[in-house]
């Protein structure tokens, strides 16, 4: 029921130097606990995050790739593990335990792909084949090494082969056919001192058997020679405080190499002809910690049709020179990808080409984060802390770092905000006492170090901002005012975990303790007693809550794995809450609805619990670690934080489990059934009720204004209370700019969200203007030229002298000095210099060089440069552009006239062309798609509407199952179109109604909408109740009588040739209206399974029209598998079916084959052919909802331990997994949507109804 809608995911790990490695187009790289796996988008040319693996129990030390099979890689950790993965499965498929020591290195054996090696301490070299039932042996010559093995490697080409790097600084060299050399080449100290330089890096040479590459500590970087043993070039680093941490060969340009620098985000290129380096980038501030650099393919290589040239040989054919990526430096680099990670938990993925971030996940967390608290005044700001000692401070709606602490105070166990808008943080520490953190000025403005020890917790007096609580191990709860003076001090037998202000009365506070007891103190006494001591827990209790809304009432979370619920004013123990299998952390109580509780344990799930009888109900399983951290705030109750030892924060929706609710405020129940007291919501059996602090703001609100309120604003106050921090404000305000609302009154967020096109070049104008404030100063290495060149320049000066200009202008683009001849072509016309542009236009955007851009925009080909940006997944560049186009920003310099143009009423054209116009919505649309198929349907919703484009964006709604709030903006919207997507969202609500046994409220809703009558003959037929209770018109609809009618029909109709598809589709839609149990009776056994062919039949072109392409063949497959079993004809031949899925099959497989090949096959004209031949069949669909799959939030994200496996497709699901009536078999909640749309049976062929709406 919780709906997982946002991921942070962990920065990579500073503690061991193999994790992260690359393959084809897949990069990895390791946090603390899991592996993260990255995917190259072809269609889009960006890294999505495919995987996170997690196994491991204690830290990953290594992981290494398949160097056969891109599927599979290898990790090792400290808790003496190797294990074996499958990407593709996204499963562990092997794995071998106690490996004695912790492996420090990994790798796979040449000659063998199911055989890794590891080493760990002074060897030996173990050797594992995973498929033989986890048979160990050992290489009888790494034993007894005198000195830590730091790294091993591999050789590339020559099996048997091998490198030891060492702590000492020396090096092992071993092979299979002679003596190995132990411990040979230690390099000397410059200061002459026998200090160890250890190795810290090494690699073969990928085109030499003898070559090797190696990082020392001091001594800096040495190519060596493992056969003679000598060391050939020691590499000069720029100054003596200049130390490399880490190395890499580049694949696309033969000895060449690159190195990150250890105190500074510094990567340098190098040659193994030039011990200096040949070029340096500046990448980030904190040293670099790993860097692997690979060559990922683009989708014009995958597709084979490449215009991009790659390096020159002698033997290549001529063509122009390349020309410099940056104008910074004379040297093009190689094309390519570097994997960088830093020691601050960064990692990103550089484009040498571009010399851009293709990816960057900045500041991430590398270790256990143990609290989360969004900002008390700014529910968009989410503070975390961590055990590697740093506070982070993210926007949920990009999930990016806004601000870090500087770190270095140990582990940050606990975090507190100051009330209001202070702008401060408190954190207590394991060494450095507790501290508060000033965020506007990014430092600690006070220290508290009264507490002996660690502490534990620290909480922030939210109702009196000068009191401040913590407690540790010393075992004292402290409460002492902000300027550090001490109030009280409270001594406990034992270390105190946990501390809580009261929400309603700011002077109570409750801790939790070591000796399992819950203590309750009132500040203004003077006594160091507490007024209640709790007890019943048989462990320590390391978390108590305050309930926000119910007076007295707090609950504790223990080390014994239950919950304890209090009431302060009885004394007593109301409820224990009996569920999680190992300790409990995390506690939140729902600030809306008071029995809701949430709890996040050591056994990695998060639970819900009706706090009324104890029940849970609902368990989140995404995590793959302890669960610490849960928060939420109060302007978005339903929405929740948490995060945990696998180094991630998830947000998650709970709008599911009060959709009730929101479904009632839609169908204009009474006030009294949405809103009312905690008390009354507290009664056993009661339905969810809102109580907290933002429904009575809105109910007083309503109320000011007597009620007399469109019901379309209503909806959208409520909005805020059940929706997501992924796109839903910017949504809102775009729907007031499509009203017409004044431009003032847009929130000063506005501009960081999607702006509608007619406030974009405004905002980008404006954002334009701050960054010149900044001024950068670039510097241009000049080269040598060759006699060659000088001889071409002064024939090219000879030209000039003469008056050929245009032979002048052709012999400087052969010497790629473009600048010059552009400077002079006008003399020739300014249809030369255009042409000039254009070429240097095209030759840059086959080379991916953005120095195109202005050579397009000057010639006003745009189209080819909106073609670009979304070649690069620079769809919002795309958009702007476009939207400049159609404001006529830009000018064409081919047309003479256009100094007698005038300027319109805004910077355009009052009327802009039919083809700019295109191009916008073309550009807009392409980005939609990319937020669409990122599972993001509100932020694509916005685009659409960002061009007032109400179908689109409804459309993007509903595909995404956002059907609230396609009620609701659709309501706002106020149009005919609007109109019809309100009504198909209030028909699946009501759908909705009757999975949650709320059929009364389903009626509500149907009549909420005009033409329901049919709407609701479908739901009462539907209904489980005895006859009497139902209308006898609706009960019509299920007789069995109607039955043999539709049946006749259906069958009639689909033995003509042309198949009247629309009409029989809502015939066979009825059908699914027949209520189960009858269904299922033995008498009929007949009826059912023609009445469940039909439904799969019919649902298979339903889905090819609405374009389910994840759905069509396990429906057909479906149809065909229960006319099998039943031996049942339906007017539909066997031979058919089997025609039909092989068309279906292979014409997406031909369609991705001709992309590739210019020529079309007779096979594949066939094909296509019977493809169409079934569209014809099939028709146009008659609803509003644009064709294509359903995508819902948060259903793309990769979970941890949840792993299902859809009976539709045989693969694992990714996101939230939808059961079917047995319990066990699963679906993916995308799949269980698109065959609800076509077929109302279950995939089981049990006669049940699938409602996942």
């Amino acid at each position: 029921m919780m709906k997982q809608v946002g991921l942070l995911s962990a920065g990579c790990q500073p503690w061991n130097s193999d994790v992260c490695a690359a393959s084809g187009d897949r990069f990895a790289y390791c946090a603390t606990l899991a592996i993260y796996i990255y995917k190259l988008d072809h269609h889009y040319n960006e890294f999505k995050l495919e995987a996170i693996m997690s196994e491991h129990k204690k830290t990953i030390t290594a992981i290494s790739w398949n160097p056969t099979d891109p599927d599979v890689f290898a990790s090792t950790g400290a808790d003496n593990q190797v294990v074996i993965w499958n990407i593709t499965k996204q499963k562990a498929v092997a794995s071998l335990a106690n490996t004695n020591a912790v492996p420090n290195s990994v790798g796979w054996v040449l000659n063998d792909k199911e055989t890794v090696v590891y080493v760990s301490g002074r060897g030996p070299l173990y050797i594992w084949n995973y498929r033989t039932n986890g048979s160990i042996t050992n290489h009888k010559d790494t034993h007894n090494f005198i000195s830590d093995v730091t790294k091993f490697r591999l050789h590339y080409k020559q099996i048997g082969r091998m490198v030891f790097g060492h702590a000492d600084g020396s090096l092992s060299f071993f092979n299979t056919d002679r003596r190995p050399n132990k411990h040979v080449l230690r390099p000397e100290n410059v200061d002459g001192s026998e200090d160890d330089d250890p190795v810290m890096d090494l690699e073969w040479d990928p085109l030499s058997l003898d070559y090797l590459l190696v990082v020392h500590v001091q001594c800096g970087v040495r190519l060596v020679d493992c056969e003679s043993l000598n060391v050939i070039t020691v590499f000069q680093l720029p100054n003596s405080a200049t130390a490399v941490q880490t190395l890499a060969w580049i694949p696309t340009a033969p000895g060449m190499f690159a190195t990150g620098d250890t105190h500074h985000g510094i990567i340098r290129f190098w040659t193994v002809s030039n011990p200096a380096p040949i070029c340096s980038l500046n990448l980030k501030k904190t040293g670099f910690h790993c860097l692997r650099i690979f060559s990922a393919s683009s989708q014009e290589d995958a597709d084979g049709a490449s215009g991009v040239p790659g390096f020159i040989s002698s033997t290549s054919k001529a063509v122009e020179t390349p020309t410099p990526a940056d104008s910074s430096t004379s040297y093009m680099l190689p094309p390519g990808h570097a994997i960088c990670t830093f020691l601050d938990g960064g990692v990103g993925l550089y484009n040498f080409a571009k010399r851009s971030w293709d990816f960057l996940r900045d500041m991430g967390h590398v270790e256990t984060i143990f609290e989360c608290q969004f900002k008390p005044d700014n529910a968009d700001y989410l503070a975390t802390a961590s055990f590697d000692g740093t506070i982070k401070v993210w926007d949920v709606n990009t999930m990016t770092c806004a601000l870090a602490s500087h770190g270095n105070e140990g582990v940050i166990y606990s975090i507190s905000w100051a009330p209001a808008d202070l702008n401060c943080v408190a954190a207590s520490t394991s060494k450095n006492g507790s501290f508060i953190w000033d965020m506007d000025k990014n430092k600690v403005i006070h220290r508290y170090q009264e507490h002996k020890g660690s502490v534990f917790c620290v909480a922030w007096n939210q109702k009196d901002s000068r009191r401040i609580a913590t407690c540790g191990s010393d075992g004292y709860c402290i409460i002492r005012n902000v300027d550090g003076s001490s109030l009280q001090k409270y001594k406990h037998p034992s270390c105190v975990f946990g501390c809580d202000w009261s929400t309603n009365n700011k002077d109570m506070i409750a801790t939790g303790s070591e000796d399992g007891k819950v203590r309750v103190y009132y500040t203004p006494t003077t006594s160091s007693q507490p007024l209640k001591v709790f007890s019943g827990h048989t462990a320590k209790v390391f978390r108590v809550k305050w309930s926000p809304l119910r007076e007295g009432i707090l609950c504790s979370g223990s080390d014994d794995g239950t919950i304890r619920v209090w009431d302060y004013t009885q004394d007593a123990c109301v409820n224990v809450l009996n569920g999680h299998t190992a300790p409990v952390r995390g506690l939140l109580w729902n600030q809306e609805v008071p029995y809701l509780l949430i709890s996040g344990s050591w056994d990695y799930s998060i639970r819900v619990w009706d706090t009324r009888d104890g029940a849970c109900i609902d368990i989140a399983l995404d995590h793959g670690a302890d669960v610490y951290g849960l928060t939420s705030h109060y302007s978005r109750p339903m929405t929740l934080a948490s995060c945990s030892r696998d180094s991630t924060v998830r947000i998650w929706s709970l709008s599911p489990l009060v959709t009730s609710v929101h479904m009632k405020i839609i169908a204009r129940r009474p006030w009294k059934e949405i809103i009312n007291s905690p008390e009354h919501s507290m009664t056993v059996g009661c339905e969810p009720l809102l109580s907290g602090r933002l429904t009575r703001e809105i109910k007083a609100r309503i109320d000011k204004f007597r009620e007399n309120v469109d019901y379309d604003v209503i909806l959208r106050w409520f909005s805020p209370l059940f929706m997501i921090p992924n796109g839903c404000q910017n949504l809102w305000e775009l729907v007031s700019i499509v009203n017409g609302q004044d431009d003032s009154l847009l929130s000063g967020n506005y501009n960081k969200g999607i702006l509608h096109t007619k406030h974009l070049l405004k905002f980008r104008a404006s954002d334009a203007q701050q960054l010149q404030l900044a001024k950068i100063s670039q510097y241009r290495r000049q080269g040598g030229s060759k006699s060659c060149e000088e001889k071409l320049r002064e024939a090219a000066l000879i030209h000039m002298k003469l008056g050929n200009v245009t032979t002048y202008c052709e012999l400087m683009i052969e010497l790629d000095e473009w600048e010059k001849a552009l400077s002079i072509a006008p003399s020739v016309s300014m249809d030369y210099w255009n042409s000039l542009a254009q070429r240097r236009a095209e030759r840059l955007c086959r080379e991916d060089n953005d120095e195109c851009i202005p050579y397009f925009i000057a010639t006003n080909s745009l189209q080819p440069l909106v073609e670009y940006f979304g070649k690069h997944g620079q769809l919002k560049d795309a958009v702007c552009i476009a939207q400049a186009a159609v404001e006529g920003a830009f000018q064409d310099i081919s047309r003479h006239d256009t100094h007698e143009r005038l300027p319109s009423k805004h910077n355009g054209l009052d009327c802009p062309s039919e083809e700019h116009t295109r191009m916008l919505n073309d550009a807009v649309d392409k980005l939609a798609l990319w937020y669409f198929q990122d599972g993001c349907p509100i932020h694509s919703a916005c685009c659409h509407l960002s061009i007032g484009d109400i179908k689109k964006c409804l459309s993007k709604l509903m595909r995404g199952n956002e059907l609230e709030l396609v009620v609701s903006i659709g309501s706002a919207l106020k149009s005919p179109e609007a109109a019809q997507f309100v009504n198909i969202a209030i028909r699946l609500l009501a759908r909705r109604c009757e999975r949650l046994n709320k059929w009364e409220l389903g009626i509500d809703l149907l009549k909420t909408i005009r033409e329901n009558e049919l709407d609701l003959i479908k739901l009462c037929a539907r209904y489980s109740g005895s006859a009497s209770e139902v209308n006898d018109l609706h009960l019509q609809v299920t007789t069995f009588i109607n039955i043999f009618i539709y049946f006749k029909l259906i069958e009639n109709d689909l033995k003509k040739p042309g198949i009247p598809f629309n009409s029989i589709s809502q015939l066979v839609d009825l059908l699914g209206c027949i209520r189960t149990c009858k269904l299922k009776k033995i008498k009929n056994t007949q009826l059912r399974a023609e009445l469940l062919i039909i439904s799969a039949y019919v649902g298979a072109l339903k889905a090819i029209q609405n374009e389910y392409q994840d759905v069509v063949i396990p429906l057909f497959q479906h149809a065909r598998n229960l006319m099998a079993i039943n031996s049942v004809n339906i007017g539909v031949s066997d031979e058919q079916l089997l025609s039909e899925i092989t068309a279906v099959t292979l014409h997406s497989t031909t369609k991705q084959f001709n992309k590739k090949n210019m020529k079309i096959h007779t096979a594949s004209v066939k094909i296509q052919d019977e493809y169409q031949t079934l569209l014809d069949r099939v028709g146009q669909s008659e609803s509003p909802v644009e064709p294509g799959a359903d995508l819902v939030t948060g259903s793309q994200f990769p979970s941890h331990s949840d792993v299902h496996i859809s009976i539709l497709t045989d693969k694992r699901i990714q996101g939230a997994s939808f059961f079917l009536e047995d319990g066990v078999s699963a679906v993916s909640i995308n799949e269980a949507l698109m065959w609800a749309k076509c077929n109302s049976f279950s995939p089981s062929a049990t006669g049940d109804i699938i409602n996942p709406f």
